[in-house]
This record gives structure tokens, sequence and C-alpha cells, in this order.
């Protein structure tokens, strides 16, 4: 079993920039690849970043070159840096954990994080 917990939304200007936290409780951490997904009022859930255990990144293409995904596996927390935020960044951010084990899906989320890019 795995926990998660998000942190680092609030409120932030168009341009500006935060930085999510999503710090796992559970085993094994490195295991896992990371993601973070959103969801914006009325849209699907789209992700946004995802890193394997090995430090392998993809990011979408409406967030390539603003948002940078990275992990700390000794702190078992992975990172959203975002910059040059835009209004239609603003969604709930989900931290995502995966990984398959003989043939078994273990997925798990977080409780969401709030950001909001307004002036």
């Amino acid at each position: 079993q795995v926990q998660l917990v998000e942190s680092g939304g609030g409120l932030v200007q168009p341009g500006g920039s935060l930085r999510l936290s999503c710090l796992a409780s559970g085993n094994i951490f490195s295991a896992y690849t990371m993601a973070w997904y959103r969801q914006a009022p009325g849209k699907q859930r789209e992700l946004v970043a995802i890193i394997t255990g090995g430090g392998s990144t993809n990011t979408a293409d409406s967030v390539k070159g603003r948002f940078t995904i990275s992990r700390d596996n000794a702190k078992n927390t992975v990172y959203l840096q975002m910059n040059s935020l835009k209004p239609e960044d603003t969604a709930v951010y989900y931290c995502n954990a995966r990984k398959v084990r003989y043939g078994d899906l273990y997925d798990y989320w977080g409780q969401g994080t709030q950001v909001t890019v307004s002036s």
C-alpha cells in the first residue's frame, strides 16, 4: 500500500511559478513510476508528466518547456516544477504511483492539490 500526499498548490499570477511536491509513504518508492495528472472543471483528467524509477521523463506537449518533473528516491518525493504558468493550467493536480508486479497492477492516487492561475 502506498499513500500519496500532494502539497504546493495555490493561487499564482500568469507567468508565475509553483513547485508541487508529492510525498509517498509505503514500500520501495523507487520501484514505482510516478506521474502528475491534472483535471480542470468540466474536463477529463489528463497526464501532465511522468518519471520512471530510473529517472526517464516525459511531459505533455501542452506543458513541454515549462514544466519539469523530478524525483528524489531518498526522500520518497516527486516534484513538478511549473514555470510560465498560464490560466489554462488551472486545475486540480494529482500525484500517481504505478507499478506492475507479477502481472498485477498497483495504482495509487493522492487527494489532489488546487492550482489556480489568475490575475
